[in-house]
């Protein structure tokens, strides 16, 4: 069975890219352009996984991943920050709030991949 993952990502190339990389791998992609959009979908569906950009319009990745990782509901879905932000703060920000994997763009797809596969376990 697919596993499903979550790509919260305001940029639609790196969706449509996004999707087709974790597509090809066999998983079942869905996606938000934004924070508020992403939490809406989580509320009503949890995914098995969550890839997460920081910089969003609205409510930003950093609130995303604290009211995720602060929900019981959905605490245990493995988050990947997916950011063009490498500081180490952020880095640091992010692992302090309980993100499972950090990657800063430009990314390789197959370092992702394997990234996502190793979280959802299969």
């Amino acid at each position: 069975m697919a596993t499903g993952v979550l790509i919260v990502e305001d940029e639609p190339n790196i969706v449509e890219s996004l999707s087709f990389v974790l597509q090809r791998a066999g998983h079942a992609v869905t996606s938000a352009l934004d924070g508020e959009a992403a939490l809406g979908i989580l509320r009503s569906s949890a995914p098995d996984l969550l890839i997460l950009d920081l910089m969003l319009p609205g409510i930003n990745g950093f609130e995303v991943l604290k009211t995720v990782k602060s929900d019981p509901a959905l605490k245990q879905v493995p988050v990947i920050v997916l950011t063009a932000k490498g500081q180490a703060r952020d880095r640091r920000m992010a692992e302090d709030i309980g993100v499972e994997g950090f990657m800063t763009k430009p990314f390789s797809n197959r370092e992702l991949v394997e990234l996502v596969d190793k979280l959802v376990k299969r």
